[in-house]
C-alpha cells in the first residue's frame, strides 16, 4: 500500500510539506506543489481518510436512520422505501459537492430493540438524520449530547433537537376542505398510517379540523394501515364488509400507497371511484398518477425534506451551539379524477399554512380515536 512516506520520497519532500498538499494548505510553492501531486498521481496514493478524521476532528460522515415497517410486503413500492429514496437523493445532492459520505441503517419501527445500535452510530458519524420521528424525545435528547441530530418527517413541536417537516396538517385540511366544498361530500372515512407515525397524526389533526368547521360533515370510521397498498386493501374490504348502503362518499388515506390499495379493492368489488365513493392521498409519489382513476392527493416535497434537513444538521455540525428549530415545507393540492374532477384534471395548487395553535388541536378530542402509540391496534374499521 502506498503511503505518505512514498509520495514524500519521490516528490523529494518532508512528509508534513505532503501533508499540506493533500489538505490543500497554502504554505507552499507552486513548483513543490506540482512537484507532490506528481508523486501523488504516479504512485496512485489515496489518503487515508481515517487519519485525516484524527487530524481535523471531524469524520466527514453523516447517519441516516430510516424506519423499515414489520410487515409482509410484496407490493408495487416494497413498504415506503419511495418516500426514502426520494429522501435520500436531496441528502446527497445536499453533500456530494462536500465529498461527505452516507452511512445509513434502518429501524424497524418504534418498538424495534435496536436502539443501541443507533448509539454506536455517533461513534462513526458527524451527525444524524432520523426519519419520521419514531425516536422518543428522551433518546433523542441523549442522541443530541452526543451528535448533532435533526429529525426529518417529525412532530413539529419537538423540543430538543431540529425538525424538519411538510405542513402535513395544511395539505390534509386543503385536500378535506376540497372534498367538501368543491364535491359535495358529507360522510368520510379515514384510513390512518401507522400509530407511532407524526405524519399520519398531523394529517388525522387536519381532517378533524375541518370537520369541525363543517358540522354537516361525519367521519364515519376509521382503519388503522401501514402505510402500505396491502394494508389499503384490507382497508377497503373492511368498508366493503358493510352494507353497500353505509358506504361513506369519500375516503380520504394517511398516505398514496393506502389509496392506492383502496381503490383497487373498492374497483375489484364492482365499487366506482369517484362516482361512489371519492378516494384521496397523501405524498404524491408517481405511481398515484397512474392509477385509474389517477389519485388526488397532496404533494409533500420528499426530496427537499431531506435536502433542508441536511442541511441543518451541517450548520449545527458547524455550530453546535445553535437553538433547536422547526421548519415547516409548503405542500401543494395535487388535483386528478379520484376525487370527482374531471377526467383528465391535473392541478396543483399551492397551499397556505394553517394559522393554528398547536394547543387548540391537541386539546380537542377527535372525531373518532385516532391509534395511539404503544397500543396493540385495532384494524377493523370503527364505526361512528
Amino acid at each position: 500500500m502506498v503511503t505518505l512516506f512514498d509520495v514524500a520520497r519521490l516528490a523529494g519532500v518532508s512528509t508534513a510539506t505532503v501533508s499540506r498538499v493533500v489538505h490543500g494548505q497554502d504554505r507552499v510553492r507552486e513548483a513543490t506543489r506540482i512537484r507532490v501531486q506528481q508523486a501523488i498521481e504516479e504512485l496512485g496514493y489515496v489518503p487515508d481518510g481515517a487519519a485525516q478524521s484524527l487530524s481535523r476532528r471531524r469524520k466527514d460522515v453523516i447517519g441516516l436512520v430510516c424506519v423499515e415497517r414489520q410487515a409482509q410486503q410484496y407490493d408495487i413500492e416494497n413498504m415506503n422505501l419511495l418516500f426514502y429514496d426520494e429522501v435520500l437523493r436531496g441528502v446527497e445532492a445536499r453533500i456530494r459537492d462536500q465529498e461527505w459520505s452516507l452511512l445509513i441503517t434502518f429501524l424497524q419501527g418504534a418498538n424495534d430493540p435496536s436502539y443501541a445500535r443507533i448509539e454506536s452510530f455517533t461513534g462513526k458519524v458527524d451527525g444524524i438524520l432520523i426519519g419520521e420521528g419514531i425516536v422518543p424525545s428522551p433518546f433523542n435528547e441523549r442522541l443530541a449530547t452526543r451528535v448533532p441530530v435533526v429529525i426529518f418527517a417529525g412532530t413539529p413541536h419537538e423540543q430538543a433537537v431540529d425538525v424538519v417537516t411538510a405542513d402535513n396538517l395544511s395539505g390534509s385540511a386543503a385536500v378535506v376542505t376540497h372534498l367538501i366544498r368543491d364535491h359535495g361530500k358529507r360522510r368520510l372515512f379515514w384510513v390512518h398510517g401507522p400509530a407511532d407515525s407524526p405524519d399520519s397524526r398531523e394529517r388525522r389533526y387536519g381532517l378533524d379540523y375541518v370537520l369541525r368547521a363543517n358540522p354537516q360533515c361525519e367521519l364515519t370510521g376509521f382503519y388503522e394501515g401501514y402505510y402500505s397498498v396491502e394494508s389499503g386493501e384490507k382497508a377497503g374490504e373492511s368498508l366493503l364488509a358493510r352494507p353497500r348502503r353505509e358506504l361513506p362518499d369519500a375516503i380520504v388515506s394517511a398516505n398514496d400507497q393506502m389509496a392506492i390499495g383502496v381503490v383497487k379493492a373498492l374497483t375489484r368489488a364492482g365499487v366506482r371511484v369517484p362516482e361512489d365513493v371519492a378516494v384521496v392521498g397523501f405524498d404524491d409519489i408517481f405511481p398515484g398518477s397512474l392509477c385509474d382513476p389517477p389519485l388526488t392527493t397532496v404533494h409533500q416535497p420528499m426530496r427537499m425534506l431531506g435536502e433542508r434537513a441536511c442541511a441543518r444538521l451541517l450548520e449545527r455540525i458547524a455550530n453546535p451551539g445553535l437553538r433547536p428549530a422547526t421548519e415547516l415545507l409548503h405542500t401543494e393540492l395535487v388535483l386528478r379524477s379520484s376525487c370527482g374532477c374531471p377526467p383528465g384534471t391535473v392541478v396543483r395548487q399551492p397551499v397556505p399554512t394553517l394559522k393554528v395553535a398547536r394547543s387548540e388541536l391537541t386539546a380537542a378530542a377527535p372525531l373518532l380515536p385516532s391509534p395511539q402509540p404503544g397500543r396493540r391496534p385495532a384494524r377493523q374499521a370503527a364505526k361512528a
